[in-house]
């Protein structure tokens, strides 16, 4: 079998698991609707198409305007945060590094309460804020990491990416203290949630299509920075530029998925490690895996979030948790080396 064709087989398993689990989020739900009925009143968007779903007003509703949209960005900001945590584990020469661990989503959670604190949470002004706060975030601990010292490596970027989240929570817990009236909304955002329908998912979108499509370029790229920057610069890549674009697009990612579903935990490092574990390491595959993986990862993850509990919901922020934590703990005991 071709080169091509091995890339190919996963991304083929990878979409079909994706559409399974769009289906059954779909299909699944605290609300009782006929699964026939469902398929029936989806074929009936179809252009040229019209069926009788004979699904009552109310169950329409639920279906298109609370459902349907719920599924679809719950796969947007799961395939944003898989492929943030590539581009980014990419950019340092990583497995470990994360939006989460280099304070990307610190970052942008803090910036993104302040804009609900102060500003009431102004629609328009968030993807602003947490793109400039996920930026700030890995900024801050780039530098602190080169400040700490040159021979820390990767390493020591990914504890100083600890620090900084670390103190970037903090400044969040201390600003959401200023308005307790508000305490209920940013906690839930804090923990996770893509209920927010078809306005967030148009609000995203441009901010999904520009670092998804970048980072997806730069797949080649990052295979020829994993060798090293002297190997790069020989066979003439601009290393430094090529990292730069990446971060941005990855931070850009983190803070699109950020802005409209909360602090959403582990994805970006519990998908990428398994796509590289089944697919191999070359980012022209890990980089788009990542993506539907993390869409199919999160998916199921908020199927469950709404009906292990149903009627009430649980967070998907606990859901991921419950996975991701685990899971890290077995990443740092097969990780032998975490600098590269």
């Amino acid at each position: 079998m071709t080169s091509a064709g091995l890339r190919l087989r996963p991304l083929i398993v990878a979409l079909v698991v994706l559409a399974l689990s769009l289906a059954l989020g779909v299909l699944v739900g605290a609300a009782g609707i006929s699964p026939r009925g469902i398929a029936l009143a989806l074929l009936d968007r179809l252009p040229f198409v019209s069926l009788d779903s004979g699904l009552s007003p109310v169950e329409q509703n639920l279906l298109f305007q609370l459902r349907v949209p719920r599924v679809l960005l719950a796969a947007v900001v799961g395939g944003l945060l898989a492929i943030a945590g590539a581009g980014y584990q990419g950019v340092f020469r990583n497995p470990m590094a994360d939006p989460y661990l280099l304070g990307a989503a610190a970052g942008a959670g803090l910036t993104v309460t302040m804009i609900v604190v102060f500003l009431g949470g102004d629609a328009r002004l968030v993807p602003v804020a947490a793109f400039a706060g996920a930026v700030g975030g890995v900024f801050l601990a780039y530098a602190l990491g080169n400040t700490a010292g040159r021979g820390g490596g990767t390493a020591t970027l990914v504890l100083a990416g600890v620090a900084v989240t670390s103190f970037l929570t903090a400044l969040q817990t201390f600003v959401q203290q200023l308005k307790v009236d508000e305490l209920q909304r940013i906690y839930s955002w804090i923990l996770g949630d893509v209920g927010g329908g078809w306005e967030q998912i148009w609000l995203i979108a441009p901010y999904a299509v520009v670092s998804s499509a970048v980072m997806l370029l730069h797949g080649r790229l990052l295979d020829v920075l994993s060798v090293g920057d002297e190997e790069a610069t020989s066979l003439g890549l601009r290393a430094a530029r090529a990292r730069f674009i990446v971060l941005l697009a990855a931070s850009l990612a983190t803070a699109s998925a950020v802005a409209v579903s909360g602090l959403i935990a582990f994805v970006g490092i519990v998908v990428p490690h398994v796509v590289r574990r089944l697919a191999g390491w070359s980012y022209r595959v890990v980089l788009p895996l990542s993506f539907v993986g993390g869409a199919a990862f999160l998916e199921l993850a908020d199927l469950v979030a709404r009906t292990v509990l149903a009627p009430a919901e649980l967070p998907i922020g606990v859901v991921t948790a419950f996975v991701g934590a685990p899971f890290f703990v077995v990443v740092l005991r097969l990780t032998k080396r975490v600098d590269t």
